[in-house]
């Protein structure tokens, strides 16, 4: 249940159209539910405005299943994230309803209200960059922001990213992903008016360290202005990225 939902319910016990036996009964459903081997936060949209998230990757076939079927029956849109190409081939004859973005490993079921004001800039430095790019745009999206992406604009051809700087500046927040040495937010952060999300990649050669050195980089920078995500989040650079378009939207109501 969202916020209109609930809205809905209490209207309709207003005017007599639900029973109060009905709204308690819909009312207690929004604690728990207990699959088991999951305990299904259906109240998190009311305290958040996003419902539960699932994080697919180490959860088993039979398990995603039940978990998106459970939520499905109470929830008006759901998001899995981290769920692979091979996984999903082998499941998605039991989520027909269900959408799938293979680039960003994203899973959903349903659609998000709009955010009809402001947009999300989206960057990766590279190439290899470019799937924990896609889902932080991919989240970003579904949760309801507009987004624009522009990928393989790193600083080691810097003229690339010049080019964008006057379409970016205009956005309510970018997200910023890098790899190798991590530079890329922190030169953004230095030219834009907006916040700027730094996600690190774990992609690079040895001393990388597996994105380390692209973090290390990241929460070491000099250019204020910047907050840093854990290394391949996608799924938080885009939530937060979400959260600071929509506040911007409600500041100019």
């Amino acid at each position: 249940m969202n916020r209109d939902s609930l809205k809905a319910l209490i209207d309709g016990i207003a005017c007599g159209a639900v029973s109060r036996e009905k709204a308690f009964e819909r009312l207690s459903s929004l604690d728990y539910e207990d699959l088991g081997f999951a305990r299904l936060d259906h109240h998190r949209a009311l305290r958040t405005g996003v419902p539960v998230v699932v994080f697919c990757q180490g959860k088993s076939d039979s398990q995603i299943i039940d978990i998106f079927t459970a939520l499905a029956e109470k929830e008006e849109f759901v998001i899995g994230t981290r769920l692979s190409p091979e996984v999903h081939g082998r499941i998605s004859p039991e989520l027909p309803e269900h959408g799938y973005s293979p680039e960003a490993k994203v899973v959903w079921r349903g659609e998000a209200p709009r955010v009809e004001e402001g947009f999300v800039a989206v960057l990766s430095a590279g190439t290899a960059d470019i799937p924990v790019a896609e889902e932080a745009a991919c989240v970003c999206s579904l949760l309801g922001s507009r987004v624009k992406t522009f990928f393989d604009v790193g600083i080691a051809g810097i003229h690339r990213l010049l080019s964008i700087v006057p379409e970016i500046s205009g956005a309510s927040c970018i997200v910023a992903a890098a790899g190798m040495e991590g530079t890329l937010p922190g030169v953004v952060a230095g030219l834009v008016p907006c916040p700027v999300i730094a996600l690190p990649v774990s992609v690079g050669y040895g001393t990388g360290l597996s994105g380390f050195s692209a973090l290390f980089t990241m929460l070491n920078s000099c250019a204020a202005g910047m907050s840093v995500v854990n290394i391949d989040n996608g799924f938080g650079a885009g939530y937060m990225a979400h959260k600071i378009n929509s506040a911007n939207r409600k500041e100019s109501d």
